[in-house]
Formats: C-alpha cells, structure tokens, sequence
C-alpha cells in the first residue's frame, strides 16, 4: 500500500533521523517527493509504501514527535 502524506516538523525534530527510522524500525520505504526547511520548521510531502499496520504505527511514532500529518 502506497500513502501520500504532507508532514510539518517542529524546531525540534529537524535534527531527528526521522525518515530513516521510518524505514529502518517500520519496514517501509520512503520516498521524499519535495521538502522545504527552515529555522523553525520543516515541511516535507512524502510517500511511504507498506504494510498499512506499518504505515500507521509510523504515523502514531510521528505524531508522539508533535509533528503534524496531513494525508493527501
């Protein structure tokens, strides 16, 4: 299963490995399709493809780091 999502990072999680852990602890694969960053927060569009149950452990680990989740 593929799912688009629109991420908002706060200050601090950008220097978090966080799309690598994605991938590493979730078993999913994550493609960045644009991001754009700043001093004070990040914004990412990214597709992640897995198990579903994966996807959404992943965006529960996301939402613990307070950062906000769009799914396109």
């Amino acid at each position: 299963m593929k799912q688009k999502l629109l991420l908002t990072f706060p200050q601090q999680v950008l220097n978090e490995p966080v799309i690598y852990l994605l991938g590493k602890d979730f078993n999913l694969v994550p493609n960045i399709r644009g991001a754009t960053i700043s001093d004070s927060e990040g914004m990412m569009a990214l597709e992640l493809d897995g198990d579903e149950a994966e996807i959404e452990r992943a965006i529960a680990f996301l939402v613990a780091r307070n950062v906000r989740i769009e799914r396109v």
